[in-house]
């Protein structure tokens, strides 16, 4: 369709009214012979405003007397119109051929790559595989094998469990569904123990199968057996079975940082500036100074491709960056501010690895004071289930 809106373009069209009780058989009529219409706009219901190339209307009159429509031309565009309008000014017209030649020979690259579906994988590293593959800004479209791209990268990645490639314009859509990774699991019919993922104090063990190895109130570590995956028969040999348990210890979660009475804090201003530039395939143009007029300052960049059409990327791209003022000021706490501002800090860090599942039977602050700063130390009593199931290698 773009092809040939672009080829009606370079050959001439006009717009048309067409006004009339049977408007909807006039396109009809239009689409059973080939006549393609477009931009299209109605108003009211009587009347239609449209787009047709040269050779084209001049074949409506028949169709109109047979749709009892009158056809009115409202404006003529297109490049045989234009020359005629602007005949004397050559370097219009080489100017206007050249970009025509160029976005004809953009047309056949890829100038944009859009990444659907990448909720967890990095989109940078998405597109630094497909240019390891063969898919890259700039890449010739004939040169491209989209079913290697793909069976190379699914080859190449296990958290990739689907890839997608379609080329629509300028413009590479890729979709990717990301591979759950599945946690090892152990089967109901294969032996296993349980062994603990934390240290702490045992506080419940209700064992369903298999043969307790600790009991309530046992300090235990990190990977220790708390349910061993065998019943030792006192006269028979023994038999492995596949360990099950509830159980519940208490541990500890901390934290402990420095905290010093007298230090910097960053604010901003409110003062911004913004920065333009164009990016030309890999050539960069700055409209500005290299420096900025702050002197302390954060950058948030902003990039926009810019495209003739929702999938005609092209290989141009202007950058807007913006400048944030900001500065430094120093601040003395108290002792009492010092202890509130860090403890509530210390508290939103940890709070972070405890979730809704463990139970917080009690909270420590252990504080250490100096002339210059205080140690403080926040520590959580937890209880929480543990147990982790790992197979029995026999």
């Amino acid at each position: 369709m773009f092809f040939k809106i672009l080829f009606n373009y370079i050959l001439g069209y006009v717009n048309i009214k067409i006004e009339g009780f049977y408007i909807e058989r006039f396109i009809n009529i239009c689409k059973s012979k080939g006549i393609l219409l477009w931009n299209m706009k109605r108003e009211k219901s009587s009347i239609l405003y449209a787009n047709i190339s040269i050779n084209d209307f001049k074949i409506l009159k028949n169709i109109a007397k047979t749709s009892s429509c009158n056809i009115k031309l409202t404006k003529k565009m297109g490049l045989p119109f234009i020359f005629n309008k602007y005949k004397k000014r050559k370097i219009f017209f080489i100017l206007l051929i050249f970009v025509l030649i160029v976005l004809l020979i953009s047309s056949n690259y890829i100038w944009n790559i859009e990444i659907i579906g990448d909720n967890r994988i990095d989109k940078n590293e998405i597109i630094e595989e497909l240019k390891n593959n063969g898919l890259s800004i700039g890449v010739a479209k004939s040169k491209l094998d989209t079913k290697s791209v793909i069976n190379d990268i699914r080859m190449k990645r296990e958290d990739i469990a689907w890839i997608g490639i379609d080329i629509k314009g300028t413009n590479a859509i890729v979709e990717i569904v990301e591979s759950e990774k599945k946690p090892d699991i152990v089967k109901t019919d294969e032996y296993c123990n349980i062994i603990s993922e934390k240290s702490g104090i045992i506080t419940r063990i209700n064992v369903s199968n298999g043969t307790a190895k600790v009991k309530v109130g046992d300090i235990v570590k990190e990977g220790d057996i708390l349910v061993e995956g065998k019943l030792e028969g006192k006269y028979t040999e023994p038999i492995y079975v596949h360990a099950a348990a509830d159980i519940e210890i208490k541990t500890w979660y901390s934290i402990r940082k420095n905290f010093e009475y007298k230090q910097v804090i960053e604010q901003k201003t409110g003062n911004t500036e913004t920065k333009y530039s164009i990016k030309i395939n890999n050539l960069q143009i700055n409209f500005y100074k290299v420096l900025s007029k702050f002197e302390n300052y954060d950058t948030i960049s902003e990039n926009k491709k810019l495209s003739l059409f929702s999938n005609f990327y092209l290989p141009i791209e202007i950058i807007k960056q913006e400048n944030y003022e900001k500065k430094y000021e120093a601040v003395q706490y108290s002792k009492d501010e010092l202890k509130k501002k860090s403890i509530n800090e210390l508290e939103e860090e940890l709070n972070k690895q405890i979730n809704e599942e463990k139970n917080i039977l009690n909270r420590y602050v252990n504080i250490k004071e100096n002339n210059e700063f205080i140690d403080i130390e926040l520590v959580y009593e937890v209880l929480e289930s543990v147990g982790t199931k790992e197979k029995i290698n026999i």
